[in-house]
């Protein structure tokens, strides 16, 4: 029997949709990160690009634990003498709300060009709106779960909403 490899034609893609009203930045930035690279799936293959479209709405609604909100800090760096930025959560998260998910769902993918790819497929939206209505985006496999969701589960929904 030959191993099974993943190949670009194999892959079907999906979009899900996540709600981060009142939800943890990191257990967002988590799920948004599992869909983006494919490891919900069967044919995962961390050498190819096996992930699915994802949509995050209510950015602006999320939350983050502890003083992270007055301590936790966005560093950039220009290049040059004196070039370095480093504006707080709050500043970030008052100027774009998107921004702060889209800078932790970055930090979860590899750092490669197959993580730029992925990144391409994640969009973040303030509001609870988005113009992606037509793609018909599914819930998150893990919308109401705390952690994983079993197998039995994950087929049931994907069954009720096909």
């Amino acid at each position: 029997m030959k191993t099974y490899t993943t190949k670009a034609k194999d892959i079907e893609r999906q979009w899900w949709v996540i709600d981060a009203a009142d939800k943890t930045l990191g257990r967002v930035a988590t799920e948004a990160a599992n869909l983006l690279m494919g490891k919900h799936k069967p044919l995962y293959a961390p050498y190819i690009d096996t992930g699915d479209y994802v949509v995050v709405i209510s950015a602006a609604k999320v939350q983050v634990t502890g003083k992270k909100a007055k301590e936790k800090i966005y560093y950039r760096y220009s290049g040059y003498p004196g070039g370095l930025k480093s504006p707080s959560f709050r500043e970030v998260f008052s100027k774009d709300p998107a921004r702060v998910i889209e800078l932790a769902v970055k930090g979860m993918l590899p750092h490669n060009r197959l993580g730029r790819a992925m990144i391409k497929k994640l969009n973040v939206y303030p509001g609870d709106e988005h113009p992606h209505q037509a793609q018909n985006p599914l819930p998150s496999p893990w919308q109401n779960e705390g952690r994983r969701m079993t197998k039995s589960k994950e087929g049931e929904i994907l069954s009720k909403e096909r």
